[in-house]
């Protein structure tokens, strides 16, 4: 690297250095109030708001974010809007969450009196423990940082972070204390990985009716072809007069067959299917139904119903383009 570049890093490195120590100093620090405020959250029968300007008000709406996808529903209320009625959501036994590292933000404590007269439980998260919200506030969490990554000990940076990595330890902790489970963290987030590989069952992905790709057992070879080959799958299931699953007829047969030789195309599928082939039910979890497919390493599995009657089939280029 030039030399330019070489400081570029080392500037770089030593500001992720100090806000790294800003946040072990805030954790050292910890105490007993944050427990109290854990409690709080906990015992709130109300709602959960979280309110900050500027820099501190973003934070505080990933603060919220993280809580509502982890357990515990919070929203975020802008002080500014709140002194101009915005007010109105906050009620008794809410808890608010307000985040200022002075303690003296002017917006901000200027609706500390109402939210009091409200009889709202007040949560501080602050460097002064002896500003104006620091002593009307129910619980106090010390956020204080020696000094900002900006040069000129202005722009929030070190600060905020230590707010957000407070954050995230109340969220975290609720999310222990009232035992959230990855499935219910899998229903916030429907859209994530996590949640497709804990919701998405293998009937959401399945082809079915028209598409399904299957011939009675006194079908010939040559019908099984035509079947294959009009759905695209490269494979057909074998049924009985009931229309249970008695078999499958895949193109690795179909290549069996032409290296045999002789004259195939008016024999039976039932002469020359895999009889009792693997299964899957519809209501498996996609991720699971690529296990067995990986397992087995095969590309598409029959879905069939109780009595063993197809219902839909599932092929392994459904589950990798969903991102299981």
């Amino acid at each position: 690297m030039t030399g330019e570049r070489t400081q570029t890093v080392s500037e770089g490195r030593g500001i992720l250095i100090q806000e790294a120590e800003g946040i072990r100093s805030m954790a050292e620090r910890l105490d007993e109030s944050f427990a109290k405020a854990v409690e709080l959250l906990l015992a709130c029968k109300g709602k959960i708001i979280i309110a900050g300007m500027g820099k501190s008000g973003i934070v505080g709406q990933k603060i919220a974010a993280t809580l509502s996808s982890t357990g515990t529903t919070a929203i975020f209320l802008h002080p500014a809007e709140a002194a101009h009625g915005d007010l109105g959501v906050v009620a008794k036994n809410d808890v608010v969450i307000c985040l200022s590292k002075s303690g003296m933000t002017e917006e901000l404590n200027f609706i500390i009196p109402p939210l009091r007269q409200l009889e709202a439980v007040i949560i501080a998260f602050t460097g002064n423990q002896r500003s104006f919200l620091a002593r009307n506030a129910d619980v106090v969490l010390d956020v204080g940082v020696g000094q900002e990554a900006c040069p000129y000990d202005l722009a929030p940076t070190t600060s905020t972070t230590a707010m957000l990595a407070m954050g995230d330890a109340l969220a975290i902790c609720l999310m222990k204390r009232k035992n959230f489970t990855d499935l219910e963290f899998a229903l916030t987030h429907p859209k994530g990985s996590l949640g497709r590989q804990l919701t998405m069952k293998v009937a959401d992905l399945m082809a079915r009716e028209e598409s399904l790709p299957l011939v009675d057992e006194e079908a010939t070879v040559s019908d099984l072809i035509l079947e294959m080959t009009s759905k695209r799958y490269g494979v057909s299931g074998v049924v009985d007069r009931e229309g249970r699953l008695t078999g499958i007829f895949t193109d690795g047969d179909l290549r069996r067959l032409v290296q045999q030789g002789g004259d195939f195309l008016d024999r039976m599928a039932r002469e020359v299917m895999t009889a009792n082939p693997k299964t899957v039910s519809a209501d498996l979890l996609a991720k699971n139904c690529l296990e067995i497919l990986e397992t087995y390493r095969i590309t598409q599995l029959l879905v069939c119903d109780a009595d063993n009657r197809p219902v839909g089939l599932v092929h392994i280029h459904d589950l990798v383009t969903q991102g299981l």
